[in-house]
């Protein structure tokens, strides 16, 4: 079919270049923003005296039309069109004749591409933040219920100190929480509208910017048109916040997979999140975990994808950016996939309580806290340490606990121990006597759980100044009437 930017040229594009040069195959994802586009498009150049009331009203039936066609399935988006704006434009010429090629007036393909990338992704990062934000709330329910459930903490994969397991799980809300501020700065700095850039260079049409901004929910115009069009800063920023968010999922799979081996038994995945094996009756297999895992290296691969094509490209649009889209559109899917199931899982999964604290009693969790037992008797600490890790030696001999030994036992590696020791070093005694701010004391967790709830009741998604100067979808209906 003829090429919207067909004049310049005396030869059809060969087959095989109009292949590899079209991106219908994709960016039709962006369909509706595409429309939503056109639609404030008209009505500012309506508004600025560009096009006549009635010029306007044809090409929003014509848009509207097109929109309602396509979700009802009555209009395919096919490969003869070169990418999602071809499609749009060509139809709407179609059906209302030559007041269609009026649509295109004071804009390019660049700066409503980069519209509707915009668009796409700022939707994008919303839909994110409230997979994440459920996440957490299903981490804070676990959290209050087992702040009272003891477990080993780690470092190297080696026993180190009692925890709960509040405290845990408390340590990935964190991570969770930090990957939805960093979202929420995200929105704020891509807020802003490349509309009306063009080309490159503006246009000499007294097109109202700021209006069609507003009117879309952006903050502002973006203040630079060579920026406009070429500025993918967003999209990056975005894989590497989504990078980090599989990162964390990632992190958290890989212990869920340990403590639900024969090992460890430390939790039971539900059915529904588990596979078994075709040949070893007896499996039961952590899939879910495994492949949230795997995919971690695929949003990955779209971050350094993506910042590999922008290293060398000179301002302002260059073709290369096309290569922002497929990518990044699987990394965001992906994405929201992991979230999704991950936190099924989670919510479903058993956690085996016994068998935690049992495993941090014979794992001698409690070591430091002897050590320090003795320094509260007045024993320098190195010297503590040096007869804690003796005893500890003894106990490996003796295949049992610190605790389990007898008074004398304790009092043949060092006379200082007293039957006061016993109670020193539980479990019980370890973790509640840790009560600053961010350890895993129960005293010290209710508060943090607090905090949390605070957190999530106050939504930045609600905040008032979210969208700017938003007029809104239904203010974009009464100037469609106008």
């Amino acid at each position: 079919m003829a090429q919207l930017w067909g004049g310049r040229f005396t030869k059809e594009t060969d087959q095989l270049v109009y292949n590899f040069n079209a991106s219908i195959s994709f960016d039709q994802k962006f369909f509706k923003q595409d429309i939503e586009g056109s639609i404030v498009h008209t009505i500012m150049l309506a508004k600025q005296g560009i096009l006549t009331k009635e010029e306007k009203d044809e090409i929003l039936k014509g848009l509207t039309g097109i929109r309602q066609d396509v979700e009802d399935g009555k209009l395919a988006i096919t490969e003869e069109y070169e990418d999602i704006h071809s499609f749009v434009e060509a139809n709407l010429i179609d059906r209302i004749g030559d007041v269609g090629k009026k649509l295109h007036t004071g804009r390019s393909r660049n700066d409503q591409v980069a519209l509707d990338m915009r668009l796409y992704t700022r939707l994008e990062v919303l839909n994110t933040d409230s997979l994440l934000k459920e996440l957490l709330q299903t981490l804070l329910t676990i959290m209050e219920e087992h702040t009272q459930t003891y477990m080993p903490g780690f470092t190297h994969l080696q026993k180190a100190q009692p925890v709960t397991l509040a405290h845990h799980i408390g340590a990935y809300f964190e991570m969770f929480k930090r990957d939805r501020s960093r979202l929420k700065d995200i929105f704020y700095r891509m807020n802003y509208c490349p509309l009306g850039a063009g080309a490159l260079a503006g246009t000499t049409y007294p097109i109202d910017r700021a209006y069609t901004a507003s009117l879309l929910g952006f903050e502002g115009p973006t203040l630079n048109s060579m920026d406009s069009v070429s500025d993918r800063d967003y999209v990056i920023e975005f894989l590497s916040a989504l990078s980090t968010i599989m990162m964390h999922l990632s992190r958290f799979c890989e212990e869920i997979i340990i403590w639900n081996s024969n090992e460890y038994r430390f939790v039971e995945i539900d059915d529904a999140y588990s596979t078994g094996s075709s040949i070893m009756p007896q499996k039961k297999n952590p899939d879910i975990a495994e492949l949230v895992r795997g995919k971690t290296g695929r949003v990955y691969g779209a971050l350094v994808s993506i910042l590999t094509t922008m290293k060398g490209i000179p301002l302002a649009y260059n073709k290369d950016m096309q290569e922002d889209k497929e990518l990044t559109f699987d990394a965001i899917d992906t994405v929201k996939g992991c979230l999704a199931l991950f936190e099924g899982m989670v919510r479903t999964m058993k956690f085996n309580e016994d068998v935690m604290e049992k495993s941090a009693a014979l794992g001698f969790t409690n070591a430091t806290d002897a050590a320090d037992y003795l320094v509260g008797k007045g024993m320098p600490f190195r010297d503590a340490h040096g007869i804690i890790g003796r005893l500890v030696l003894f106990c490996i001999e003796k295949n049992c606990s610190i605790d389990e030994l007898s008074i004398e036992e304790l009092k043949g590696i060092s006379p200082v121990f007293e039957e006061d020791v016993y109670r020193a070093i539980s479990l019980k005694t370890c973790v509640e006597k840790r009560l600053t701010i961010g350890a895993p004391g129960p005293e010290a967790m209710r508060e943090v759980i607090r905090m949390h709830k605070e957190y999530l009741k106050k939504d930045w998604q609600d905040e008032d100044d979210m969208f700017g100067g938003m007029l809104g979808e239904l203010e974009i209906k009464e100037e469609m009437k106008k």
